[in-house]
């Protein structure tokens, strides 16, 4: 028996999604660059240089496999966006699951980093 698939709809990808990808890749390079141009320690300049490597490296891995989904679901996604009524929903790999779920979990760390200022 296959283990239940996880599945997105259309919709949420290119207008939720995407635009979440964009906003925290942004602002976390924003934020690292801003610390790293003003910062006279070594050790902070030090600690953010590897959290911008991290941060590069954990963003390329989504977009890889959310790149992977865009291409499968082409047809569907260009669909949807000319027209949101032809939503559908769309099966998730295991590793485009994974994608999806850091996109939310760093858009949600990115949104309370940002109340907390």
């Amino acid at each position: 028996m296959k283990p239940h698939a996880d599945t997105i709809s259309a919709v949420y990808v290119v207008a939720e999604l995407i635009p979440k990808l964009n906003a925290v890749e942004k602002h976390i390079e924003q934020t690292i660059n801003a610390v790293l141009n003003t910062s006279q320690l070594p050790t902070q300049i030090e600690r953010y240089t590897k959290l911008q490597v991290e941060f590069q490296l954990e963003l390329t891995m989504i977009r890889l496999n959310l790149e992977h989904l865009l291409k499968r679901y082409n047809k569907e996604l260009e669909a949807v966006i000319n027209d949101p009524r032809q939503d559908v929903l769309l099966t998730l790999g295991q590793h485009e699951s994974v994608a999806v779920e850091s996109v939310k979990t760093l858009y949600n760390r990115v949104q309370r980093l940002q109340q907390a200022r």
